[in-house]
């Protein structure tokens, strides 16, 4: 007898709630008597995602009196169940926080105010790059400034089973150390979601306390986020420059070059370049015990 997997009628049950959105797809499997076969069929049949919400767990119940062992037969009720995060548990995970921001050099301003010169001199107008120190002889530096950008730093702390603590997950810690999340990274705390994009999460490693006396082993992990943009300009006029996209731990630096000005040599940018300084990494080991 063939095995089908359709879904019921009053599938697709939901619980919209902000913030914690649900839903059942319920289906019903014919034609085998074995749990486990059961289950491969619900984990193919089923998406992973559905409507945004990704799939948390299935569950599968007998029809008792069709089960025949015999010949292998039987017919099964499926529930399979989305929810809106991975399962990061408020009674397991807790969160420190400060938004304090971090401090990043420029080299180029948001939007150039203003020149200033003596009476009789023209300012020259380097169109925003920020401290430009020309050497006299046609050459220079365009020094930058320091500035705060938004930056949130976070801390998740939990308490792992010692059954549960391994090496190799230790390990997996370490070798995510100085990565940025490679997918969407969600954090459920106390029905509070927090979403970051891709590129805009860089673990800073975690530290723990492993106890030889203790059934659990306290674990924090350190992360830092910032926002990805997109669509911004350097510059203004005809010296303007759009980035197109930059995530949030990819560096920006621009390049300038020598525009002569009616009253010397100035510096105007020419290029903007974005760069990947930290490897992706998968985050999912983070949760994974």
């Amino acid at each position: 007898m063939a095995i089908t997997f359709e879904e019921r009628v009053e599938s697709r049950r939901r619980n919209v709630e902000l913030g914690n959105d649900t839903a059942e797809l319920v289906y019903v499997l014919t034609g085998s008597s074995s749990d486990v076969t059961v289950k491969a069929m619900a984990l193919a049949g089923s998406a992973t995602t559905y409507d945004s919400l990704i799939r948390q767990s299935i569950q599968i119940e007998p029809v008792p009196e069709t089960i025949d062992s015999v010949n292998g037969t039987g017919v099964w009720n499926v529930i399979v169940r989305y929810g809106v995060q991975p399962a990061y548990e408020a009674e397991d995970w807790a969160l420190s926080f400060d938004t304090t921001g971090g401090t990043q050099h420029i080299t180029q301003a948001l939007t150039h105010v203003a020149d200033y010169a003596p009476g009789g001199i023209t300012p020259l107008d380097n169109d925003g790059a920020i401290g430009v120190a020309m050497d006299g002889k046609g050459g220079g530096t365009v020094e930058g400034v320091d500035v705060v950008v938004p930056v949130w730093n976070f801390t998740l702390r939990r308490k792992i089973p010692i059954d549960n603590w391994t090496a190799s997950y230790v390990t997996g810690l370490y070798a995510l150390t100085a990565k940025v999340n490679d997918a969407g990274f969600w954090i459920s705390i106390r029905g509070s979601l927090y979403e970051f994009s891709a590129g805009e999460v860089l673990f800073l490693g975690a530290s723990g306390d492993e106890s030889t006396d203790s059934d659990y082993v306290d674990v924090s992990y350190r992360f830092s986020a910032s926002p990805n943009r997109a669509n911004f300009t350097i510059g203004s006029g005809a010296n303007e420059i759009t980035v197109v996209s930059k995530k949030g731990w990819d560096y920006l630096w621009v390049q300038y070059w020598d525009a002569e000005a009616t009253d010397g040599i100035i510096k105007v940018p020419v290029s903007a370049h974005v760069e990947k300084v930290y490897a992706d990494g998968d985050f999912s080991i983070i949760g994974s015990i």
